[in-house]
């Protein structure tokens, strides 16, 4: 079933005759096989070029000269330790029990007396 016959072959061919008409078909025949030519030169010609820029690219590579200093990387400071939670809930229950210290106001003597 994938292969064409003869018989096939023939078929094909006479319905290609019987649409284009015989004058045409060298015609057509003959168009074909120079775009297939000229298809083919350009394709070479861009491999060519393609070739070219790689080795203008690996001598340009090869005469870049390296930099006089090389650049140190980024200082990055040393991380301070954090606190544990529970010296954090010291440190701010201290906090808190100064604030209340500070905001109170201080006890005024009772005008009353009995």
């Amino acid at each position: 079933m994938g292969s064409l016959g003869p018989t096939e072959l023939i078929i094909i061919g006479l319905i290609i005759i019987l649409l284009f008409g015989a004058k045409k078909l060298p015609d057509t025949a003959r168009a074909l096989g120079q775009s297939l030519r000229l298809f083919k030169k350009e394709t070479q010609k861009l491999r060519e070029e393609d070739d070219d820029k790689s080795t203008v690219v690996q001598a340009q590579a090869e005469t870049v000269t390296p930099q006089a200093a090389p650049v140190p990387p980024a200082q990055i400071p040393p991380a301070t330790p954090t606190p544990s939670v529970e010296d954090r809930l010291r440190q701010l229950e201290e906090e808190n029990a100064k604030l209340r210290a500070t905001s109170q106001p201080a006890a005024q003597p009772s005008d009353k007396q009995n």
